[in-house]
């Protein structure tokens, strides 16, 4: 994994907006009408290498494939895991969004309406059969496709997501919560370890972590917050953790927020998750204070943290003097060579014709952290930059 030795190095946490010819064909493949298969690869190939393309002519240093083959971050797995089925219309809401919908019911009747714009129908994945991994071709194909849009193009690093083992909905199968999560962790290491091989870092997208900390009993809440600690560990185990990103967040909720967990409540967890580099929230108003956690906090020997300085649930571009003041606020408390540069969150964690925050707004946010960055390595590296 890179690290910020010379400057500071810049990135984000993964999923792009995908163009609106890709989409009409996986609206069509999603629904179960025809298709052709063939010029959908070729549109999703086309469709990483010009987002990879972009990453790079905006400045983004550590880039991935946009998650242009995926429906959403979570539920592509429906493809690629064995033994789940699907219940459409049943929604099953995280905690953490449940309390925000009981507080604000009038906004969210509003806002949930625009999922209405998805490709991929709203289903609730249900686990019926014993989980297994079959998404060999299709995660080869991101290989591929990843590694062909990298030739030529100037970026220091690339990653690929891949979804925590917990979120996916119902358990009908397993006489446990624990083996349900465990059948579900081994089968995804499987995809854990084949990005790792193919010689990128892998992030493990996992806002689940701070929605099992949401729950109302908060004991039960520290109790399922272990187990999958534990559990996501095991699936990890014998990839080094300089090879691992994790990413955590509260969600895709672009809502008021009032319910979101103090940030201190999470960091000593999810340091203890197996992974080389954090991803957390930072950008959004609810969290932009919580820089103080790392006064008390200690970041262990080794690790890295990408504090996400853009918001991803607002079209508003963020000034590179305070993207640069927020980075050297944390190289002060981390150490500049333990720091990058990132996003709150996904632009487009789901397919979708409307995304939050339009492509080109997107776009012009990197082109912003790229600067921040920037100016934050003349501020951080001067004698370095300026030699003996």
């Amino acid at each position: 994994m890179r690290r910020s030795t010379e400057r500071i190095l810049t990135t984000h946490v993964g999923s792009l907006a995908r163009p609106h010819d890709l989409l009409e064909v996986m609206r069509e493949k999603e629904h179960g009408r025809p298709y052709d298969a063939d010029a959908y690869a070729k549109q999703i190939a086309a469709a990483v290498a010009d987002r990879v393309r972009e990453q790079a002519a905006d400045g983004i240093d550590v880039v991935t494939d946009g998650e242009m083959s995926k429906v959403s971050f979570l539920t592509y797995v429906k493809d690629r895991l064995t033994g789940f089925s699907g219940s459409t219309g049943e929604k099953l809401m995280p905690p953490s969004w449940q309390a925000e919908i009981d507080a604000f019911p009038e906004y969210y009747a509003g806002y949930l309406g625009k999922y209405k714009d998805t490709v991929s129908p709203m289903t609730t994945m249900v686990c019926t059969g014993p989980v297994g991994y079959a998404g060999h071709d299709q995660l080869r194909a991101d290989v591929e496709n990843l590694r062909a849009a990298l030739d030529g193009q100037d970026a220091a690093e690339a990653f690929l997501p891949s979804t925590s083992p917990s979120g996916f909905g119902r358990n009908e199968y397993y006489s446990s919560y624990a083996d349900y999560l465990g059948a579900v962790a081994e089968a995804l290491r499987e995809e854990y370890l084949a990005i790792v091989d193919a010689g990128f870092l892998l992030q493990v997208d996992d806002p689940w972590l701070i929605e099992y900390l949401s729950h109302d009993d908060r004991a039960e809440g520290r109790r399922l917050a272990e187990q999958h600690v534990e559990i996501l560990n095991h699936a990890l185990r014998g990839i080094p953790e300089e090879r691992i990103r994790l990413h955590t967040c509260y969600g895709l909720n672009h809502g008021p927020r009032i319910h979101d967990l103090p940030f201190a409540d999470i960091a000593p967890v999810m340091l203890r998750i197996h992974a080389g580099a954090y991803s957390f929230e930072v950008a959004n108003p609810r969290h932009q204070h919580e820089w103080r956690v790392w006064e008390d906090l200690a970041l262990p020997e080794g690790k890295v943290l990408i504090p996400g300085l853009l918001g991803h649930a607002s079209n508003y571009v963020e000034h590179p003097q305070l993207i640069a003041d927020q980075l050297v606020t944390y190289a002060g408390l981390v150490g500049r060579e333990n720091l990058l540069a990132g996003a709150d969150c996904g632009f487009s964690s789901r397919a979708t014709f409307h995304p939050e925050v339009h492509p080109t707004v997107v776009r012009e946010k990197f082109r912003a952290l790229a600067e921040g960055a920037r100016l934050a390595t003349a501020r951080l590296y001067r004698s370095v930059m300026s030699g003996p």
